[in-house]
């Protein structure tokens, strides 16, 4: 992902396979289980793409070139709360 419109096309993505995976739930297609560890994998996808852009948007800001923007693993976009 290089630029804001990509990062944006696969927040779009992950948003549209939270829907579907909701929809097949309550259609009893797929067990809450299958559910629950799809939906959390989602949601770790989802803050690190905005980590990313938070990232650029900083940079812009400060003159600074976005393209250095990188993805933070997982274990440092989710434990900004803890």
């Amino acid at each position: 992902m290089t630029d804001d419109n990509n990062i944006f096309t696969k927040i779009d993505a992950l948003v549209a396979e939270e829907h579907e995976l909701r929809s097949k739930h309550a259609a009893g297609e797929i067990g809450d289980g299958e559910e629950r560890e799809r939906l959390k994998a989602l949601e770790v996808e989802l803050d690190q793409c905005w980590d990313l852009l938070r990232q650029r948007r900083a940079k812009r800001e400060f003159g600074e070139d976005p393209e250095t923007a990188e993805a933070r693993p997982a274990s440092t976009v989710e434990g900004y709360l803890n």
